[in-house]
């Protein structure tokens, strides 16, 4: 597609967008007619499928984290903000002087969900819990898979620690939140 194709092509997608908002406006549905057969259309704006490429090169450290094991969030060195994810700039003061500290210990389980329905790029998996754990040692709350499959022994308030581990079938490292203790060790 040349240059100019693609620009009208973009053109194009903006005026639809555009139309449908207006239709959505006054209709609440997102239904627009076919240019040809005058017939409903069901807009959906959502993406089936997204692959894409960014620069994480201010927050390698991240990544190289997880390959050494460890989990890693950011510490503003100006306010004392500590972040996760990591930030390679602080949005609080807005300075770029972030310090890495590692997440470990143990967290308490603040809340979790069982995913029963996922969307298509997780369909694979079986049904998977999440949850938010909170981590005293550095101050931050994270957001992960949980690895223990029988949901009945999840509870709020129980201990678990991070974990690095890799991801199957798309082979990658990442981490996951592990039950301590009674919470049924992994």
């Amino acid at each position: 597609m040349s240059q100019s194709q693609k620009k009208a092509m973009e053109e194009y997608m903006k005026q639809v967008e555009q139309f449908v908002e207006e239709v959505k406006k006054s209709t609440g549905l997102p239904l627009v007619p076919d240019q040809k057969t005058g017939a409903a259309l069901w807009y959906d704006q959502r993406e089936l499928r997204i692959k894409y490429t960014i620069s994480v090169e201010r927050i390698r450290r991240f990544f190289e984290g997880l390959a050494e094991g460890k989990v890693y969030a950011t510490r503003c060195k100006h306010c004392g903000t500590v972040y996760f994810p990591p930030q390679a700039d602080c949005p609080r003061c807005r300075r770029s002087d972030m310090e890495w500290v590692e997440i470990k210990g143990e967290g308490e389980l603040l809340t979790y969900t069982v995913i029963y329905t996922k969307p298509a790029s997780f369909a694979h998996y079986p049904d998977y819990a999440v949850g938010i754990a909170h981590f005293p040692d550095p101050g931050v709350n994270v957001l992960a898979w949980i690895s223990e499959n029988d949901p009945k022994k999840l509870r709020v308030g129980m201990k678990v620690r991070l974990k690095v581990v890799r991801r199957q079938p798309e082979n990658y490292l990442t981490y996951e939140l592990e039950p301590v203790g009674d919470g049924g060790e992994s």
